[in-house]
Parts: C-alpha cells; sequence; structure tokens
C-alpha cells in the first residue's frame, strides 16, 4: 500500500517505537499526526518529519477524535499506528492474606483503559475514516498496526494487568481484522520483546541493568532497537497480502517465569 500522500496516526508517537515508527511513515511519504501526551517531545517531532502534533489521552474519545480530523486535513487517513500503553506490575495477592494486599484493582482497570480498550477505541474510529477512502487498485482504504507484548504469551509474575491488556490486543487481531477486511482495510499486530526505549532510563547504571536483560534474549544478545520494530510496522502496513496476524520482534526470547 502506498502511503504517499496519505496521512497516517501514531498513538504514543512521541517517543520509543512510536517515534521510530513515525519517521518510517513519513519517510515513505505519509504525513504523520503524533498522538500523544508528551506535548514537547510530540510537537519537536512532528516539526521534524513534516507532520503535526495532537494531545491525546487515548482513554478520551473526544481527544481521539481531534486527532483524526487532523489527520484529515493533511490528507486522507489510510494507516494507523497504536503504539500507546502504560506498563504495571505488582502480584495477584498479598504476603499478608488480607484483602487489601491484595492487586489494586483501579490499577488494573487502568491498565486495561489505555492499553486494551484506547487501541480498540482507536481502531474503530479510525477505521470509519479509513472506510470513507476511495480504494487503490487492489481494493485497498487503508492498514492498522496495534501493538501488544510478549507478555501477552509469556507474562511474568506480577504482570496479570500489563499481560491481559496485551492478551485482549492479540486476541482482538483476528476478529477484527475480519470486520474490516470488507472495507478493504487490513489490520495486524506486532508483539515486541524487549526493547530498549526511554523506560529505562539513561546512564552507566541503565546501561548495565538492560545489558544484563540482553543476556536472557535467545539472539542477538542484546535488547530491540526501535527502529527493528519500526520496520516491522512499515512491512505490515505497506505489504498489502499481511493481514490478520500476530508478529512477534523478540529475537526469540521467551520470557521466565520473573
Amino acid at each position: 500500500m502506498d502511503l504517499t500522500g496519505a496521512s497516517a496516526i501514531v498513538t504514543g508517537g512521541a517517543s520509543g517505537i512510536g517515534a521510530a515508527s513515525a519517521r518510517r511513515l513519513a519517510a515513505r511519504g505519509a504525513k504523520v499526526v503524533i498522538a500523544d501526551l508528551k506535548a514537547e517531545d510530540g510537537e519537536k517531532l512532528a516539526g521534524e518529519i513534516g507532520g503535526a502534533f495532537v494531545t491525546v489521552d487515548v482513554t478520551d474519545t473526544a481527544q481521539i477524535e481531534a486527532a483524526i480530523n487532523k489527520a484529515l486535513e493533511l490528507g486522507p487517513l489510510k494507516a494507523l499506528v497504536n503504539s500507546a500503553g502504560i506498563g504495571w506490575a505488582q502480584r495477584t495477592i498479598g504476603r499478608d492474606g488480607e484483602f487489601d494486599s491484595a492487586h489494586n484493582l483501579d490499577f488494573y482497570k487502568k491498565v486495561i483503559a489505555i492499553n486494551l480498550i484506547g487501541t480498540f477505541d482507536a481502531v474503530r474510529l479510525a477505521a470509519t475514516a479509513m472506510s470513507r477512502n476511495e480504494p487503490d487498485e487492489s481494493g485497498q482504504r487503508g492498514a492498522i498496526v496495534n501493538m501488544a507484548s510478549v507478555a501477552a504469551f509469556d507474562g511474568q509474575i506480577g504482570q496479570a494487568a500489563y499481560s491481559s491488556s496485551k492478551g485482549g490486543v492479540v486476541g482482538m487481531t483476528l476478529p477484527v481484522a475480519r470486520d474490516l477486511s470488507a472495507a478493504g482495510i487490513r489490520l495486524n499486530t506486532i508483539a515486541p520483546g524487549l526493547i530498549d526505549t526511554p523506560i529505562y532510563g539513561s546512564g552507566p547504571e541503565s546501561e548495565a541493568f538492560k545489558a544484563k536483560l540482553g543476556e536472557s534474549v535467545l539472539f542477538p544478545k542484546r535488547l530491540g532497537r526501535p527502529d527493528e520494530l519500526a520496520s516491522m510496522v512499515e512491512e505490515l502496513l505497506t505489504n498489502s497480502y499481511m493481514n490478520g496476524e500476530v508478529v512477534r520482534v523478540d529475537g526469540g526470547i521467551r520470557m521466565p517465569p520473573k
């Protein structure tokens, strides 16, 4: 699928995998809307790639709609990358047998709201806008890439909320791809492994920690680079025969219990 002259939206696009994806899409000729809460970083990146920034909390439907409307000002919306998400770690029960020590239910709901419901909300709204496009020569009107995680399959101790949310993203892939096929819209999901993003911080201690994490990767024994994920995003958006798939990009890692 050709993205030249089209618009694209990247949620969580101000940093990490989202930012790398935004740069890739801009290089393919798309006008990219960075949809994120990090205004300073998002506006800077948008300026660099000739796109636009919109403040978006993916739990707010109106803000997602605002990003879509901005994209439509730039060109027909043909691509959506859902990269916004948060993590949370807490065991399901505490050590003292008290109800108050059990997993915080509000945090569980928050992770689900952002990672799963926010993803679906963006999909349903962006796909609606894409459905209005004129189809290309192969009948395509748009393509979507969602971001899950290997935690959807190899969830570790304390990852009940995160794994639940990412498992939901995996679970929606095929049924939503089937729903959207009638409109000529493709949907795929990426399940990243350990990726070197700002979440790990910076400095000597951070680098040592990341090197230790990388030892658990099958090969190469390092954390993945955001652009390696973005390369797969680009492939899934532009390869017209990729649809309804979940692709692990993880160096062959299989996460241990902890």
